[in-house]
């Protein structure tokens, strides 16, 4: 956390979160346009900030893009938040809320953890259902190649669909595939609005991505949920989730238990 606290020192990269959050996924040209600095003074900055993994980065074509991360805030708030008055956080809980409010863009949902892990114990958390059922209350039947359908288990809920498929397998390093459907019966599952899951299911179908990097005694996981529409009220939906089930993986790789109450 030291590097954490170290990059939130400097005003010129608080400048460039506050830039991200106001609008996520920019590249190195727009960051410097927008802040009026150096390339080569902003790429430093910008180094010193994915090394705190307070941003992260994917490639779109030629294209870098940086996206705000809020798994550093998370962990923070987590340690200290409950053991201090409310008053003495309130910054930090702010700063973690902007944070955790602005971690997609217009059409992407990126996150990035690092977990005390393997690649392979990291892999069969991610495919294995005796895994997913403990961290996320899901699992999937599949032979996960590419191109295989794909059926999804969440509590008494069951989704099969030809376009619900595994799109890319790399074990121990890339996993992709297409996200669940939504019916009728997922609205009654999850007790939400038939009317809300109706509109749901009208949009583009979105992917998920899962990228794996060892790193030292950990590896770096990296999700891209992506394929959304402008305004998507499935990418607000995700997005309030995620940080939830990969708090709660990290936790079960690094622990063996996971966090309580998996959400939907």
């Amino acid at each position: 956390m030291d590097e954490v606290f170290r990059a939130l020192a400097d005003p010129s990269r608080r400048r460039l979160l506050d830039s991200l959050n106001a609008r996520n996924g920019q590249t190195l040209r727009e960051l410097c346009a927008e802040l009026d600095m150096a390339r080569q003074s902003v790429s430093k900055h910008l180094a010193i900030l994915e090394a705190a993994n307070l941003i992260t980065t994917c490639r779109s074509g030629r294209e870098k893009l940086h996206y705000l991360n809020a798994e550093p805030i998370n962990a923070i708030a987590e340690r200290w938040i409950t053991r201090y008055h409310r008053a003495r956080v309130h910054t930090l809980a702010d700063l973690k809320h902007a944070l955790e409010a602005k971690t997609v863009s217009e059409n992407a949902f990126v996150y990035t953890t690092y977990i005390k892990t393997t690649p392979e114990r990291l892999w069969q958390a991610l495919t294995d259902p005796a895994f997913t059922n403990r961290y996320w209350g899901a699992s999937f039947d599949t032979d996960w190649r590419p191109g295989s359908e794909m059926v999804w288990h969440q509590r008494d809920w069951t989704s099969k669909d030809p376009e619900q498929v595994v799109l890319e397998s790399d074990p121990y390093t890339r996993l992709s595939y297409s996200w669940h459907t939504f019916d009728p019966a997922f609205a009654t599952t999850f007790d939400m609005n038939p009317e809300d899951v109706a509109a749901w299911a009208r949009e583009p179908r979105s992917k998920v991505t899962f990228e794996l990097e060892p790193e030292g005694e950990t590896v770096k996981l990296t999700v891209i949920h992506d394929g959304f529409e402008p305004g998507s009220a499935v990418l607000a939906g995700i997005s309030g989730g995620w940080p939830s089930i990969l708090s709660s993986l990290k936790t079960l790789l690094e622990t063996g238990e996971a966090l309580p109450s998996p959400l939907a």
